[in-house]
């Protein structure tokens, strides 16, 4: 057996971590699509996210010069983020991705006849 490590198993599988981390996708499709945000803008689009976990993925994004944070010294202060260039050169993936989203209700109703099959695992 030869070992093999998941990047040459998988050459997308570091791109797949970066990008398609829990709460990563919603924060770049937000930036993207309506531009430069404060925070609690962003908390406004997905509102799901807890101010905690917005934070630590912002903070990663900016490390892995996705999203540009601009701290503006006013009073009160102000933080914008928006997508950097090398964030922005996801949209043709993301809009792959969009184009291939009608696929999800054949996606649901395989999941129905797996599950109505009563397949066990053993």
């Amino acid at each position: 057996m030869t070992d093999t490590t998941p990047e040459l198993a998988c050459p997308i599988a570091p791109v797949v971590d970066i990008v398609f981390s829990r709460w990563t996708t919603p924060i770049l499709w937000a930036l993207n699509e309506y531009g430069r945000q404060r925070f609690v803008e962003l908390q406004r689009r997905i509102t799901t996210i807890t101010p905690k976990v917005l934070t630590q993925r912002l903070r990663q994004l900016e490390r892995d010069g996705l999203v540009v944070r601009t701290y503006h010294a006013e009073v009160p202060p102000r933080v914008e983020y928006e997508i950097s260039e090398l964030g922005r050169s996801l949209g043709p993936l993301f809009a792959s991705l969009a184009r291939w989203s009608p696929n999800l209700e054949k996606v649901e109703a395989a999941r129905h006849a797996y599950d109505a099959k009563g397949v066990t695992s053993r």
